[in-house]
């Protein structure tokens, strides 16, 4: 439950500004790591011996790619553009599937009782009901009504709390980031920053996991994690000079998998190394895998369908894979298997989740969205 997923294409539909095709690409290749994660997550005892250890990072990528690309498509359009218009845009381009993924919970609960949480014998049909409508809305769903028992904002659907903080910064740069000049975002990104890395390296853990539940210290860890790179992303857009990078994709590709599947750093007794780690990952590595993809260019057919294809799946696959982690994690947990034995249902639930997103892509979000342009946009 550790990631999030940006939903903004790398340019607005409506934008004759060039498109930016490797970082759609790359917002692919994170989800899909992120789903490997979450599977091997269901085998791990401890962050200490988890695979792909450093997935968990994909989402502050996001949150700095995120910054980014907002930066980019609606930074010079506020003199023709609300403050309400922005809202709508940004409502239909994340809500529908934010419902999608609460009502995929929600069905799949039934299949998810375990030793690891109350499942349907125990918990009222209504209950669940309940718990997806707060879902659908994005709004935190009370500790009270947790049915999971893992403390999460959504528990039918965990990744619902890091859209629920690229909502809040999304209107923190509406209501007033957007007008900071350069030198006090430079400011504000330094301040985020060391925050970041305090928090990261004084961590009880040695990582910035967690951000998930309603409380103080988890609120917490969600700011912590959200403002460094999401006004690190704007500050970036803004202030960048892009030059020309040959094969871009495949080396962003390759950058942004050796961060996120890094070995543990440090171990038990030096825990600060860490989350120095994590930090430094943040603060330098991602700005920089960042701005070398949007300094290159998709040349060929092929890899401008694999980039396309990427991006167009990101964030279905985000905000609807998570229920079948659920699903294999009580799997998991009652039948015991070896890695090795649970590795065709691992494969299957992999395989499974990416065609749930690309169906909910084409027969749903798509759909919709164009509706709801029509409808509510229709001027613009």
């Amino acid at each position: 439950m550790q990631t999030q997923l940006l939903a903004e294409p790398a340019a607005p539909a409506l934008s004759t500004k060039p498109h930016y095709a490797i970082l759609d690409g790359l917002r692919g290749v994170a989800a899909l790591t992120v789903v490997a994660f979450h599977l091997f997550e269901a085998h791990a005892t401890s962050h200490l011996d988890q695979r792909i250890n450093h997935g968990y990072l994909a989402v502050d990528f996001f949150f700095l790619l995120s910054g980014f690309v907002i930066g980019y498509a609606y930074d010079d359009r506020w003199e023709q553009m609300t403050l309400r218009e922005f809202v709508k845009i940004r409502l239909i381009r994340l809500q529908p599937l934010v419902v999608l993924g609460m009502v995929v919970g929600a069905a799949l609960y039934y299949f998810q009782d375990s030793p690891l949480w109350p499942g349907i014998s125990t918990v009222p049909g209504w209950l669940v009901l309940v718990v997806m409508l707060i879902g659908c809305t994005l709004l935190p769903v009370p500790l009270s009504m947790d049915i999971r028992g893992w403390h999460e904002m959504h528990p039918l659907n965990g990744p619902g709390w890091s859209l629920f903080y690229e909502y809040v910064a999304n209107l923190l740069y509406a209501l007033g980031a957007r007008k900071l000049s350069n030198e006090a975002l430079s400011v504000l990104v330094a301040l985020t920053g060391a925050a970041l890395i305090h928090f990261a390296v004084t961590s009880a853990t040695g990582d910035v996991i967690g951000g998930w539940s309603l409380d103080r210290e988890q609120l917490r860890v969600g700011f912590t994690r959200m403002l460094f790179p999401f006004f690190g992303g704007l500050l970036l857009c803004r202030v960048a000079r892009l030059g020309r990078v040959q094969n871009a994709f495949g080396l962003c590709s390759l950058l942004l998998l050796l961060v996120l599947a890094f070995p543990r750093v440090g171990g038990p007794d030096h825990l600060w190394q860490n989350g120095l780690y994590d930090s430094l990952s943040i603060i330098l590595v991602f700005p920089l895998i960042v701005w070398l993809g949007a300094s290159g260019q998709v040349t060929g057919k092929v890899a401008a369908r694999v980039c396309k294809f990427f991006g167009d799946i990101s964030y279905p696959l985000y905000i609807t894979h998570y229920p079948f982690i659920y699903t294999y994690t009580s799997w998991v947990s009652t039948h015991k298997p070896s890695w090795q034995q649970a590795l065709p249902v691992a494969l299957l639930t992999f395989v499974a989740a990416v065609a749930l997103a690309y169906a909910a892509l084409k027969l749903y979000d798509e759909p919709v969205r164009r509706w709801l342009r029509g409808r509510f946009l229709a001027a613009r």
